[in-house]
């Protein structure tokens, strides 16, 4: 059972959808109209948008490196042009790519 932190009552757990159709569930009081999330629910939005935001690329061989092809959406989000330099920072998991 959940307080409100505004007013104290009783809040109730619902559903519903994000914009992109997502659903979530979070805490609605029922006097004051306070909704919240809660750090376990918001992590499962994080990751079901993290699962749909995904993109796939292929690696190929370029002499002695390895090539990548950047999805057509991410290079016009980013702003990527041809020819241009990234920075690419290793991190422990991943790499990331800075325009």
């Amino acid at each position: 059972m959940k307080k409100c932190p505004e007013c104290n009552n009783i809040m109730r757990e619902l559903n519903t959808k994000t914009p992109d159709g997502i659903s979530y569930s979070y805490f609605k009081c029922g006097n004051c109209g306070e909704e919240i999330l809660n750090m376990s629910q918001l992590h499962k939005v994080a990751e079901k948008y993290r699962a749909i935001k995904r993109f796939n690329a292929r690696l190929s061989k370029w002499g002695l490196s390895l090539g990548l092809r950047i999805p057509k959406e991410l290079v016009k989000r980013y702003r990527l042009k041809s020819d241009k330099n990234v920075i690419i920072i290793p991190e422990k998991e991943a790499i990331r790519i800075i325009p």
